[in-house]
């Protein structure tokens, strides 16, 4: 039988604003009228739903974007709405027509249909080899043939996340917990409250965080269960905060007291596991100090015991545990667990630790302590050796070579740009010191970073250039009792310590000088050796040798990657220069640089 757009198709949309299920949706046909994205979006379109008679405002799901993008859905194409659901909008009368399931009939059309008479009716011929069933078909079937308990289940209207926004009325989801943050205490104007939240994943892989406040906080913390799936209704959306949101969701989800939470007994299989975005360790140094938190996997290499650090706010004392990674670019990176992290996965981690466990954590923050390091924050979880294809890879990577490999660790050789896309640049950022000098507001809310072309001008022989460190950790250690060295870090003896350089230098430019503060890694390809053998200089050859190997390390040119801060010394606020990366004057890049330079002032 030859079909068409459905005459009565937006009176009986209508007429049936919010259906049971999908099975109760009869055959709809539409055309799609000035199909257009939202704004900016490339996922998000909306368009006029029209029979010839009627038009109502229509959204399409977001996982349709493909259909759109690829060209086989058009403008004044057809569709046939397999599930939907009618919404007010807010201070109007109209409705809104929010299409969470449909399949494309035909991708475009010579012109609007205007009305249904035989003369302009456009006819569709459907296919004759194949006896083609719609969803709501499928349904009954199914429903005809399942068990009275699926029956139920399959009577639940569920809504798809992709489909959800704020001006939605009435829904239901079925997610997974694919992560759960802490229950945590906050204080502001207001006075105190508890806060937590949980990310939500889909069938069909769409997330989106979910934040309780104080009663629903306490509610639904010990409801909540990672790995377990739920319905959820009775929540509302608003738009998420970019700068924090650890989901690929438009939208973010409140719940209160009055939501409901129901958990799923037996359906969890079909609904995806956490999902991982990993970042090799030796690709993190886009991430410094910004905004966006990283997952990783590695395998685990040290593990301190727990120590305990007092919060400056509350003067709390909360427990710390320091790992340190590794993975296939042979490079380590220092993770901070924090609370429970610290105590629990911590100590399973410290009693397997000569196992080389692999762990995969997500949501990860990325500072620029001792170059980089990685802290985790109130929603990160670990997994200890996750079944993953990334495990097996690293696995096989480590038993065949890794274990005998020479590690680094990534903040000696953070020469990583800005962006995501390769190798920070000594000639990106380049500025004059003049520039980071004159300007004392420079990094008032976060470090900021700049390229410097300088000499090294002075260090000063009297300065105190090095710490007595622990040989494991690098953790500042003090005289044992008795004899040997104490490490707080790892809570034991040791009979030797190594010297780490931690100094400053003065350095100079054509525009002024500025004094540097430098760490073991930098300070050991400045000086050309090692604390340890300039200790020894100084104790075994005399002061005169040790000043001359400070003296040949001066006016010697070199590219700095620097970050700028400020600090506070005898209550005098001053900025803090910290030497990130440094490399040797490579003079074919630098002539290319300059030769760019010229050819930019000569346009401009």
């Amino acid at each position: 039988m030859a079909k068409t757009v459905t005459p009565t198709a937006i009176a009986t949309l209508l007429a049936n604003p919010s259906p049971d299920s999908s099975s109760e949706v009869p055959e709809i046909i539409v055309q799609v009228v000035d199909l257009k994205p939202i704004g900016s979006s490339t996922t998000r379109f909306t368009f006029m739903a029209s029979d010839g008679k009627m038009k109502l405002k229509a959204m399409l799901p977001t996982h349709f974007a493909s259909e759109i993008n690829s060209g086989k859905l058009q403008n004044l194409g057809l569709i046939r709405i397999l599930d939907y659901t009618c919404n007010s909008i807010p201070n109007l009368p109209d409705k809104a027509l929010i299409i969470t399931k449909c399949e494309i009939v035909s991708p475009a059309l010579e012109s609007e249909i205007k009305s249904e008479t035989d003369e302009n009716r456009m006819l569709l011929k459907p296919k004759q080899e194949v006896e083609r069933k719609s969803a709501a078909q499928i349904i009954h079937e199914q429903r005809f043939n399942a068990a009275p308990a699926a029956r139920m289940a399959m009577s639940r209207r569920v809504h798809p996340v992709c489909s959800l926004n704020p001006y939605q009325g009435n829904w239901t989801i079925k997610v997974r917990v694919t992560n759960k943050g802490n229950l945590r205490t906050y204080k502001n104007a207001r006075g105190e409250g508890q806060v937590f939240n949980v990310e939500l994943t889909d069938e069909d892989g769409t997330q989106i965080q979910a934040t309780m406040f104080n009663e629903a906080a306490n509610k639904f913390y010990p409801k909540f269960e990672l790995g377990k799936v739920y319905y959820i209704s009775k929540g509302t959306l608003r738009l998420a905060n970019k700068q924090f949101k650890t989901v690929q969701n438009d939208y973010e989800m409140n719940l209160n007291e009055s939501s409901i939470v129901e958990e799923v007994d037996g359906e969890s299989t079909f609904i995806p596991e956490t999902k991982y975005n990993f970042v090799k360790i030796d690709q993190l140094g886009p991430y410094v100090n910004g905004r966006e938190l990283v997952d990783i996997i590695g395998v685990v290499q040290n593990v301190s015991t727990t120590m305990s650090v007092r919060r400056k706010s509350n003067n709390e004392s909360i427990p710390k545990r320091e790992i340190t990674l590794a993975d296939d670019t042979n490079m380590t990176v220092t993770v901070s667990l924090w609370n429970d992290l610290a105590t629990n996965v911590g100590q399973e981690l410290l009693d397997m630790v000569d196992t080389a466990p692999i762990i995969a954590i997500k949501a990860l923050k990325v500072g620029d302590f001792q170059g980089l390091s990685l802290s985790s924050v109130t929603k990160s979880t670990v997994q200890v050796n996750p079944d993953l294809p990334e495990t097996t890879q690293l696995r096989a990577w480590y038993d065949s070579k890794g274990k005998d490999a020479s590690m680094a660790p990534v903040g000696s050789s953070l020469n990583l740009s800005s962006t995501k896309t390769g190798q920070r640049s000594f000639y990106s950022d380049r500025v004059y010191l003049a520039h980071i000098t004159e300007d004392q507001t420079l990094g008032q809310d976060k470090p900021v970073f700049f390229s410097v072309k300088a000499y090294v001008s002075l260090i000063k022989p009297d300065q105190t250039m090095w710490y007595r460190a622990c040989k494991t950790c690098n953790k500042k250690v003090t005289d044992a009792i008795g004899s040997g060295y104490w490490c707080e870090a790892c809570q034991k003896n040791a009979d030797q310590c190594s010297l780490r350089y931690i100094m400053v230098m003065k350095a100079s430019d054509s525009s002024g000088e500025a004094w540097f503060s430098v760490f073991n890694e930098q300070a050991e390809k400045i000086i050309g050796c090692t604390a340890d053998e300039l200790d020894r200089i100084k104790s075994e050859e005399g002061d005169e040798k040790f000043q001359k190997k400070l003296k040949e390390a001066t006016w010697i040119p070199h590219l700095f990657r620097v970050s700028v801060a400020p600090s506070e010394y005898m209550s005098e606020k001053r900025q803090r220069i910290t030497v990130r990366a440094q490399a040797p004057i490579d003079y074919t890049k630098e002539m290319s640089y300059m030769l760019e330079e010229i050819s930019r002032v000569a346009v401009s």
